[in-house]
């Protein structure tokens, strides 16, 4: 059976009246339209694709030139689980963008699609060299009981939620304030990794995510609440091929925000949300295979070595560290992605790698030495990225590595943040850009990178970027207001 015939079927026997077609602009926001099910049943959708206005998605198309076609996975149809309204009954599906004209918009996908055409164009270079690229994704956010940006606390601890106030600082959070008071205990800033309930109140939470995410086929291994106070929590999947595992990022946006509403709550993958808290980050662990993953041969392990680690992967580390100014752009696409990479929050600043090592920017973990778990972590990206673009940017910086040899050096076995300046210029330790406009400076020199974005994403990106830059800096903030008035 097809994969189309597969998909019909599934929308049949889920009663499916809807269809959420889902694809995402160049700056990584989920886009989506409806589409009534029987369209894809009955009708030639599957076939044809769907047309739409490519100028009013952001870094996609002028409007001299806004007709597109977004043209369906069959293979990623999956009906939505905590839907059971009959009229409200839907499912989503996964698409490409291609240029107008003929079927399937003229087989073309278009430039500006980074599923289509980044992520698929990066993974056919990996097939070339022998390689099926396998990421796993470690992502955090928060939910917050509700957010009114009109009335921010300045102190993490000043007041309960409902407060009347004219500060600023952490949005108000699950359940009753910036503490989280539960049973008269309280989860002080940076302690509350995997706390337990009842302190943890997002446990229940997670439960029910787990529970639909696993029936949309994001297969759940563990969850848990995270460092920070406020509601921070994780829940990590199983890993997949680049455009799976970046199709199941979204998925799980989806079904956290989603599930987060059913409570009365919101879920945000901002990453610094809190003032003097941690962030929420994206470790991303990676792995080249040699046919198929997990039956075929770990092309990343050596049985040999200290680590387990082949030279395969130390090339391809030393590609994440060579390009990892650059990467940092594409990883850490926001204004507030710099507020989390800074000393003393466990976020990483320094260009390094280490086995163990959590201070280090490329982690190798060591948890088991077997060929099914050896991998390399990249600790930089947070979850405000485009996972299409981030992945297949680290993807395109490890292969630069293998083909060029490039050493990444000795590991070093020390807490980088307790490091004086003096050692780290020692060790040769280099620090990531402290800014996105610093970040984007080094991305416009790294033409792997660029090669893999494509002219069109590349230059729509820094576009955006620079802007959303620009408007950053013209802003004039509450804590400038508190720090200068009186100047």
């Amino acid at each position: 059976m097809s994969d189309i015939e597969q998909a019909k079927k599934r929308l049949e026997e889920a009663k499916v009246k809807n269809v959420l077609c889902f694809f995402s602009d160049v700056r990584g926001i989920l886009q989506s339209f409806t589409i009534p099910a029987r369209e894809f049943i009955e009708g030639d959708a599957f076939e044809t694709g769907i047309g739409f206005d490519g100028s009013s998605i952001r870094g996609f198309k002028s409007i001299d030139m806004s007709d597109m076609v977004w043209v369906p996975d069959a293979s990623t149809t999956r009906a939505v689980p905590w839907i059971e309204d009959p009229i409200q009954k839907s499912a989503v599906i996964f698409g490409d963008v291609y240029e107008a004209f003929g079927e399937k918009g003229g087989g073309k996908v278009s430039d500006v699609d980074p599923r289509g055409y980044v992520a698929k164009r990066v993974l056919e270079q990996a097939e070339k060299m022998g390689y099926r690229a396998i990421f796993g994704p470690e992502i955090e956010f928060f939910v917050f009981e509700r957010v009114d940006p009109t009335k921010l606390q300045y102190d993490l601890w000043v007041s309960p939620a409902g407060g009347e106030g004219d500060s600023w600082g952490p949005p108000r959070v699950v359940p009753e304030s910036p503490e989280i008071r539960t049973g008269g205990l309280i989860l002080r800033p940076k302690e509350a990794y995997f706390r337990a309930p009842p302190e943890d109140t997002t446990n229940d939470y997670r439960n029910e995510l787990a529970h639909y995410l696993t029936e949309m086929g994001v297969e759940i291994e563990y969850h848990h609440h995270e460092v920070a106070t406020a509601g921070q929590v994780e829940l990590d999947f199983r890993a997949k091929e680049l455009v799976q595992c970046a199709d199941s990022f979204y998925v799980y946006k989806f079904a956290a925000r989603n599930i987060a509403k059913k409570y009365g709550w919101i879920a945000t993958f901002m990453p610094k949300p809190l003032y003097l808290d941690n962030a929420s980050g994206m470790h991303t662990h990676m792995s080249l295979w040699k046919g198929e993953p997990f039956k075929g041969e770990n092309a990343f392990f050596d049985e040999n070595d200290e680590f387990g680690l082949s030279q395969t992967a130390r090339y391809y580390i030393g590609g994440l560290i060579e390009h990892s100014k650059a990467l940092t752009a594409i990883c850490c696409p926001t204004v507030n992605s710099y507020k989390r990479l800074v000393p003393g929050f466990e976020a990483p600043i320094n260009i390094s790698w280490s086995p163990r090592n959590r201070s280090a920017l490329v982690r190798v973990p060591v948890y088991f030495r077997s060929p099914k778990a050896i991998r390399c972590e990249y600790r930089a990206a947070d979850p405000s990225c485009n996972p299409y673009l981030a992945y297949s940017c680290m993807l395109a910086a490890g292969l630069d590595g293998i083909k060029k040899k490039i050493e990444p050096g000795e590991p070093l076995r020390a807490d980088m943040y307790e490091l004086s300046p003096e050692e780290k210029q020692k060790y040769g330790i280099g620090e990531l850009p402290t800014t996105l406009r610093d970040a984007l400076d080094h991305l416009t020199t790294d033409e792997v990178l660029q090669r893999a974005l494509g002219n069109h994403i590349y230059e729509a990106f820094v576009e955006i970027k620079t802007e959303e830059w620009n408007q950053y800096c013209l802003y004039v903030t509450p804590w400038e207001i508190m720090k200068y008035l009186d100047y």
